[in-house]
């Protein structure tokens, strides 16, 4: 199958899910750095990052002691109401830090994403609080309309209005009903991730919950399915269901974990040999078969004839200097796409 037949052969099909951990928005600056220079804080190195140190001095040892995994340190904090005040400082300024984060005007490893899947039937499900995703996610929907987007833990610029369960830009206020767009929780602490307990975190799971069981192809991007977050693992073997029932379905990893850690933590999503190991983006499905992921897959493991199953591919380049560029490139896989549901409707 050459480039030229992979661009224009649209299925409707099923979804390509795309399911982000911190290890995705940490690739993406390495590429092309925050728009500032900002470091991108990870569990690890977050309190130095975020210019907490001073606040943690003041904590008796046992909590200091925790500084080099900011979960256990959160969850021991959240239990001591003696130091609320304190806890409360630190949730600020975390936030802030990331609120303050933007994107360079250069095409980065988000924009990208967005625009390797389809608005019809495509979702990225997000853990991160950084505000890379969603800032991609805006940019591009001016050049189509882009897939959708949930975040599992909150994000610093998405808001929630509670009088009708509709999000939007957080601090804005909602058209509908007049009412603010609440920024979002984001610190839960890793022993009491009670997502049901907070409406906006629930409505983003059952999200993700419904596009899984019918997903066909699943990326996991920089999430290593930490054994500590019990909830968030059981809510998506929940959705996904028997391992043995979905062995038609492909997973794929983008990780500089080794591939045999990334199986273990995720053996009782792999079907047997139906999964595909990258460390980076641009040797994922994703990259090589932009919005044409299901497809690929679909000519690879069901071919109607042997040469569907040999596949140039349709590689993205992966040095754009502009948005305009990376659109002009996408724009015929979207002409195709726009003539497939023309015709189908």
């Amino acid at each position: 199958m050459t480039k030229e037949e992979e661009i224009k052969i649209v299925h409707g099909g099923k979804s390509h899910i795309v399911i982000l951990g911190a290890g995705a928005s940490f690739a993406s600056t390495l590429s092309v750095p925050e728009k500032a220079g900002k470091q991108l804080p990870l569990m690890k190195n977050l309190i130095e990052v975020c210019g907490l140190t001073n606040i943690i001095q003041t904590l008796p040892k046992n909590l200091r002691d925790l500084k080099d995994n900011f979960e256990n340190f959160y969850s021991e904090l959240f239990e001591i109401e003696q130091f609320k005040e304190e806890r409360l400082k630190i949730e600020k300024t975390i936030y802030k830090y990331f609120e303050e984060m933007d994107l360079p005007e250069t095409p980065t490893i988000y924009d990208y994403l967005i625009l390797s899947l389809r608005h019809h039937k495509d979702l990225i499900a997000s853990f991160n609080w950084d505000p890379f995703l969603y800032k991609a996610y805006l940019r591009n929907n001016e050049f189509v309309k882009s897939p959708g987007i949930v975040f599992l833990h909150g994000n610093v610029s998405i808001g929630f209005d509670k009088s009708d369960g509709s999000s939007g830009p957080a601090g804005w206020y909602s058209k509908r009903t007049s009412m603010e767009f609440e920024p979002t929780k984001i610190l839960f602490p890793v022993n009491k991730k009670d997502y049901n307990s907070d409406a906006y975190i629930k409505g983003q799971w059952d999200s993700l919950g419904r596009n899984l069981k019918d997903a066909e192809c699943v990326t996991i991007f920089g999430y290593s399915a930490p054994k500590t977050d019990i909830e968030a693992i059981t809510l998506l073997q929940n959705a996904w269901g028997n391992v043995d029932e979905r062995n038609m379905e492909q997973f794929e990893f983008i990780d500089t974990q080794s591939e045999e850690q990334l199986l273990e933590s995720w053996k009782t999503f792999v079907h047997s040999h139906h999964y595909f190991y990258v460390n980076d983006y641009f040797k994922s499905s994703l990259a090589n078969h932009p919005r044409r992921t299901v497809e690929s897959y679909h000519h690879w493991a069901m071919p109607m004839n042997i040469n569907e199953a040999f596949q140039d591919g349709n590689k993205v380049p992966n040095d754009f200097k502009t948005l305009e560029e990376l659109w002009n490139w996408h724009a015929p896989l979207i002409e195709a796409e726009n003539a497939f549901y023309e015709k189908k409707s």
